[in-house]
Order: structure tokens, then C-alpha cells, then sequence
């Protein structure tokens, strides 16, 4: 007994290729959200290697640290606030900022280990470390600078 093969309606080759184009969609769409998650993750942004930011930035920043520490030292005294614990606040505050524009910037910019001892009754020293960093590249400097005060 010879048996002929079944022939297909056109309605099951209509269900066929809605179920194909149903699995294409599928994984085009599942394409589509793994490139945009790559994109998310900044995996396809290029690297720049000439990149100085975090050069410039450690040298404006480590310049101007002593100049707006000992400004700031001096507004504290002349509010009443002894010497050693006005350093302290004013190098603490400077700190602050720094983080704070650090974070607009997309640096990241902290001072570590900050000590400050007064070598005098009219001079204040203040060593530590500067470090910065903008997810590609990370410089630490020294800090160590004195402020003289009234």
C-alpha cells in the first residue's frame, strides 16, 4: 500500500510564514536591544588616547588650592575661629567644591589624607594628596604648601 504524501492547505502555508515572520521580528527587535544596550554601557565610544583633561585639570586645580585655602583660612579667622581649626574648615570647603565641579566636569577630583598642622603661631602647613580622574586615566599629586595668616 503506497501511501501519497499529504498535501498542504493554503492555510497552513499562510500559518508557516506568519510564524516565520513573527520570528524574524522577534529577532530583529532582540538585535535592536542588544546595540542599544552596548551604546548604554559606552562600549562603542571611541577611545581617545590624546586625551590631557585630567593633565590640565591637575595642574589648575593644584595651582589655585593654595591661593583659595589661604583666603578662605584668613575669612575664618577674622570671623573669631582659631587658626588651626580655620585651616581645617577652609580646606575642607575646598574640598567640597572641588568634588562638586569635579562632578559637572565629569572628573573626578578629591583630596586624600589632607593633615594640617601649624608650624606657628602665624603659619599653617598643610600636606596630602590630589587625586584625579576621568575613568580613563587617574594622576595623583602631592600636595604641600603652607599659609601664613594675620
Amino acid at each position: 500500500m503506497m501511501r501519497h504524501p499529504k498535501k498542504h492547505s493554503d492555510t497552513d502555508r499562510d500559518a508557516a510564514q506568519m510564524l516565520l515572520a513573527t520570528g524574524v521580528v522577534l529577532l530583529m527587535s532582540l538585535l535592536s536591544m542588544a546595540i542599544f544596550g552596548v551604546k548604554v554601557a559606552g562600549l562603542t565610544l571611541p577611545h581617545d588616547t590624546a586625551s590631557d583633561g585630567v593633565i590640565v585639570t591637575s595642574g589648575e586645580v593644584g595651582d589655585s588650592i593654595p591661593e583659595l585655602t589661604s583666603a578662605r583660612t584668613q575669612i575664618w579667622i577674622d570671623g573669631g575661629v582659631g587658626p588651626l581649626e580655620a585651616g581645617e574648615l577652609a580646606i575642607s570647603s575646598v574640598h567640597d567644591d572641588l568634588l562638586h565641579h569635579g562632578e559637572i566636569r565629569g572628573i573626578e577630583i578629591k583630596m586624600i589624607d589632607i593633615e594640617v598642622t601649624q608650624s606657628d603661631s602665624s603659619t599653617l602647613r598643610i600636606t596630602g594628596e590630589l587625586g584625579v580622574s576621568d575613568g580613563v586615566a587617574m594622576l595623583t599629586i602631592p600636595l604641600n604648601f603652607t599659609v601664613t595668616h594675620a
